[in-house]
């Protein structure tokens, strides 16, 4: 019988002993045996780093070029609830034959002379560059797991890197010191190759490396920018790489952060297509992102993990009518810092659901009850896991109640999946 999708996932999450190992000497090796560093897996590859926003840049990248008549794929990690959603061609998920056919090619290579060891995530890496390499799409994006110059997805090269913000994150990989974080994303810049940095304030120890390589870098704020209007609507403008301005008039709220649709255009016009006000505005009103500010009906689901993030998720709420009650269903990571993220959401929050999370990093309810009564919080009875406190909450949300579920993707995708199973259940 033919190995599955999920038997190949499970071989995966087994053959290597520690689940993060930072370093490009193997899947190099292994990336050379594919093929996929010898020719271009795309007409053109974007590369996508950054503490926070890097999701919501690659999704307006991809959809703005679709928009534009491109053909596109993107490759984009963790995944919330299928694995299929890491690898998307045109904007649709890769169906499990083109995900097992390109784990196949993986295997062989990996074994064929001195066998290799590979992550999961430097396997499911190199199979979805086998998959795209097939497609040569027009425009190949994609989105760095960790840090940038060690990462998997390093080991191939772009034609456009993309930085968007340097914040504190995964601090027991990258260090807590920005310099030396904004070291490790600078990692995917390339000699005398744009850069497109999507923050108005970047550690120094990237324009050093801008500097060292020659690199045609366009900073936000700078070289691009963002306006918005009095009626919901925003304004850009941005820079070609021959000089030329470009003006964009009106365009719609993508319920995205500004900061990274600018971005996202400004990519779109170093990739060798100019952005068009009619094309632009039907991207920015279609785009969407699971698990980034997605509502179902009185429920809002966000990955927010860090401080950064949470203070833009909270501003986008202060924007709305607030409801009676705003309940904030959060579960965290132990390397993650709660009480920062509380204390940014909680102008959001008026009580909080407390969630235990599985795993070796997987903080208890209990533990993050106690981080919200440090930081003079309320909290309900906490609970297991996201879906149970799902299940529990379904029943009781009154219609002028809302939720808010964070903390990490694992508490949005077991809240989203025990969400719908509610909506099924109601159904039958």
């Amino acid at each position: 019988m033919s190995a599955t999708l999920n038997d190949w996932l499970a071989r995966l999450e087994r053959q290597h002993p520690v689940a993060i190992d930072l370093g490009l000497e193997r899947v190099a090796v292994v990336a050379e045996r594919l093929g996929v560093t010898k020719t271009s897996i795309a007409r053109r590859v974007v590369t996508v780093a950054g503490t926070n926003g890097k999701g919501s840049t690659v999704a307006m990248i991809e959809r703005l070029a679709r928009a534009h008549g491109m053909t596109t794929a993107s490759y984009t990690s963790p995944h919330l609830l299928r694995y299929n959603e890491r690898l998307c061609f045109d904007g649709v998920a890769a169906d499990d034959a083109t995900l097992i056919a390109g784990f196949e090619r993986v295997e062989t290579a990996r074994l064929a002379g001195e066998p290799i060891s590979l992550t999961y995530f430097e396997a499911g890496t190199l199979a979805a560059l086998v998959a795209i390499g097939e497609a040569r799409p027009h425009l190949a994006i994609l989105e760095v797991g960790l840090g940038g110059r060690l990462d998997a997805v390093n080991v191939i090269d772009n034609d456009v890197a993309v930085i968007t913000t340097i914040a504190h994150d995964h601090a027991d990989f990258l260090g807590t010191d920005l310099d030396g974080i904004g070291f490790e994303k600078a990692g995917i810049l390339r000699q005398s190759k744009p850069a497109v940095l999507g923050s108005r304030e970047l550690p120094a120890s990237i324009s050093q490396r801008i500097e060292a390589l020659a690199v045609s870098d366009y900073w936000l704020g700078r070289d691009f920018d963002h306006v918005e209007g009095d009626d919901g609507t925003w304004h850009w403008q941005g820079r070609s790489s021959t000089g030329e301005r470009y003006h964009l008039d009106s365009l719609p709220d993508p319920s995205l952060p500004l900061d990274n649709a600018a971005v996202a255009l400004q990519v779109l016009g170093l990739c060798g297509t100019t952005p068009r006000a009619a094309e632009s505005r039907q991207a920015m009103s279609s785009v969407g992102l699971a698990g980034r500010l997605q509502w179902r009906g009185n429920w809002c689901f966000d990955v927010a993990h860090n401080p950064h993030a949470a203070r833009y998720v909270a501003s986008r709420l202060a924007r709305r009518p607030r409801p009676r009650r705003r309940i904030g269903l959060l579960g965290m990571l132990k390397d993650k810092d709660a009480e920062a993220l509380i204390d940014a959401l909680g102008p959001a929050v008026d009580v909080w659901l407390p969630v235990g999370l599985p795993g070796p990093r997987g903080r208890s309810g209990e533990e993050l009850a106690e981080s919200i009564a440090l930081r003079g919080g309320e909290s309900l009875s906490p609970a297991l896991s996201p879906s149970a406190a799902v299940d529990w909450l379904v029943s009781r949300l009154a219609p002028d109640e809302e939720v808010l579920v964070c903390g990490s993707f694992l508490t949005v995708a077991g809240a989203l999946e025990a969400f719908q199973t509610q909506l099924d259940d109601e159904l039958q």
